[in-house]
């Protein structure tokens, strides 16, 4: 199967209350159009979720980029055994 594509089973009730979760939680917005329910994004609640996570930020960058360092070295070392044997 391509990793990229999954199929996921899930039922309407399932749908409907993850989206009422959402809508509650203020990332998403319904109006309704006649027998429709249509839902949208609600950017807002994002953006609240999105300054919440700044203060962590500068700790995660740095870590992470030590992170990616330290992968760099791996691959490099492993690259470097292979040609070698």
């Amino acid at each position: 199967m391509d990793e990229a594509r999954r199929d996921y089973t899930i039922s309407q009730s399932g749908v409907s209350q993850h989206l009422r979760v959402l809508r509650e939680s203020g990332f998403a917005t319904v109006r309704v159009e006649g027998t429709r329910r249509i839902y949208s994004i609600d950017t807002a609640g994002l953006r609240h979720v999105d300054r919440w996570l700044d203060q962590f930020r500068t700790l995660w960058e740095q870590r992470l980029e030590a992170l990616a360092t330290e992968v760099a070295r791996g691959k490099r070392a492993r690259r470097k055994r292979k040609r070698s044997t």
